[in-house]
């Protein structure tokens, strides 16, 4: 049996909202608006529970790299299942290398033999944290996982891929980066949710978990509104559609 999962999770802006672009053009105003658990580790999250579930892990340890606000996120987590969190405080989330570093220090920290965490956050999209990860550890990896299976010390992973699917088979411990097919997300109860906040938070300054806060190595230039789609029009039949084009310019010329 696996003593300890770690999942890493991450706070990000809802997905559901507009996100509001500050007028310099430097960031994103996020002073207010809704956060949830990032939709990648929130399944993450549920694939570790359930191999707890199956007997496979005794326990399941959420974690988060943040200021203080992304306690929300750990709460969210322990209202789903997880036995414990811990949150390691830091002013702004680092980039992936020292996120990658942190992570490590946490797996070691809690004896962790499996890490399941998203294969990228909804707000930047890198999608490089958890290869980074398991290269800090010095673990196999399976990223972009559909399926999870656990049996004899071996993590036997179908994984999207771009001609399809591949089954991986990661020796434990090992890192394992989740993809929409993953998991579904339980519905957490008002009970559980109330349960939860009475419950315990582990908390880490950075130098605890030898986490170096340095500068930036990427500069934001700039942070742009998405344009708006202009109102789609019903046309008759295909000859409006062809002189439609043709009068925007949209058709290649000579063409029939």
């Amino acid at each position: 049996m696996i003593d300890t999962i770690l999942a890493p999770i991450r706070q990000t802006l809802d997905h559901h909202v507009q996100a509001r672009v500050l007028p310099d053009g430097s960031g994103v105003d996020d002073q207010g608006a809704a956060k949830i658990v990032n939709p990648f580790d929130e399944i993450a999250l549920e694939a570790a529970l359930r191999l707890k579930e199956q007997g496979v892990a005794a326990r399941v340890v959420a974690a988060v790299i943040g200021p203080a606000e992304t306690e929300k996120a750990l709460r969210t987590a322990l209202a789903m299942g997880a036995d414990a969190a811990a949150l390691v405080e830091v002013e702004e989330l680092p980039e992936p290398p020292r996120v990658a570093q942190a992570l490590a220090a946490l797996a070691r920290r809690e004896g962790a033999e499996l890490v399941i965490m998203g294969k990228q956050a909804i707000d930047d999209d890198l999608g490089v944290t958890a290869q980074m990860l398991a290269a800090r550890l010095g673990w196999p990896q399976a990223m972009f996982a559909a399926e999870l299976r656990v049996e004899d010390g071996v993590a036997h992973v179908l994984c999207e891929a771009d001609a399809g699917t591949r089954t991986l088979k990661a020796p434990l411990p090992c890192v394992v980066a989740a993809d929409l097919r993953l998991a579904e997300p339980r519905f957490v109860s008002l009970a559980n949710v109330m349960k939860a906040k009475r419950k315990p938070i582990e908390r880490l300054s950075a130098a605890e978990v030898g986490l170096e806060v340095a500068e930036a190595h990427t500069p934001l230039l700039k942070v742009e509104a998405t344009r708006r789609r202009r109102a789609g029009e019903m046309l008759a039949d295909v000859d409006a559609l062809i002189a439609t084009l043709r009068q925007r310019g949209l058709w290649p010329e000579g063409q029939g």
